[in-house]
């Protein structure tokens, strides 16, 4: 892996590159195996929180990993096209706008001690307008080479918190193109449900049950590039105790397993309908 500046990682994306790359700064990663009509991303995969926050924040380091999206790279890491951040979503949230990608509060909580600066705001701003900078030239360039793409946007979810049975699986789709596209939300949905996995868990899927895809990735995607799907994608944090802090790694790997034939399965269907 190298460590490459934003307009590095750009150029090599226009010249069709292949690289592993973490950004100078080591807020995000890429990885370009070959370039295919399908990307994975794992936004909300980082934990980093920069020292210079630590004694402001209120929020213990258990409480931030608690939000987080642990292991969602983990899950995708076996396709040839994969975008996951590095940081924290409480430093700079890369799923919200940058308006509000920096949180005040968090899940009902004060974030701060103290009002962040104005420099701090700035720095954490810059890395949240890099990375799209970057996912900008990706799905550019896979969508002129391609005409068509598809873009997977992993996610966890707390479970536990909620008072109904929910899914193991959720897909959001209240803002993509749901009559030109159903059949593939469908039929990515059926699939995620025939996920075997152990220690007994069901894989049980459904749409727009526990969130409907209101995620700025998905929107920033959908609304630069006509010809993308987003599928955001949540798994319920079954694959850990949410509790303890503790993942099972066990499930991780056969969510990991099957995502690396079903996936790709399910892009390659994607392409051979909508290829221009």
């Amino acid at each position: 892996m190298q460590r490459l500046s934003i307009e590095k990682i750009i150029q090599k994306i226009e010249n069709e590159e292949t690289f592993h790359a973490v950004s100078k700064d080591y807020s995000f990663t890429i990885k370009i195996d070959e370039y295919v009509h399908y990307a994975c991303g794992a936004v909300h995969d980082g934990h980093q929180f920069r020292k210079e926050l630590w004694e402001n924040c209120l929020h213990t380091e258990y409480e931030r990993w608690f939000e987080e999206d642990p292991e969602t790279k983990e899950m995708i890491k076996s396709h040839p096209i994969v975008i996951a951040g590095c940081d924290s979503r409480f430093e700079y949230d890369l799923n919200r706008a940058p308006e509000t990608a920096i949180y005040e509060d968090a899940w009902g909580k004060q974030l701060w001690k103290n009002p962040l600066p104005k420099e701090m705001h700035a720095k954490s701003l810059e890395k949240h307008a890099n990375f799209y900078k970057v996912v900008h030239a990706l799905i550019s360039k896979l969508e002129d080479k391609f005409g068509v793409c598809i873009v997977y946007d992993m996610h966890s979810y707390n479970w536990r918190r909620w008072t109904r049975e929910v899914p193991t699986w959720n897909l959001g789709t209240t803002n993509v193109d749901n009559k030109r596209f159903g059949s593939e939300i469908e039929s990515w949905r059926a699939s995620l449900a025939k996920m075997n996995l152990p220690k007994q868990i069901k894989s049980t899927s459904k749409i727009n049950d526990t969130f409907q895809g209101n995620g700025y990735f998905l929107k920033y995607i959908t609304h630069n590039f006509k010809n993308t799907l987003v599928l955001a994608t949540e798994i319920a944090k079954v694959y850990c105790d949410e509790l303890s802090q503790v993942i099972y790694p066990e499930v991780v790997a056969a969510v990991e397993k099957y995502l690396k034939t079903e996936l790709k399965k399910h892009a390659d269907a994607f392409y051979k309908v909508h290829k221009l």
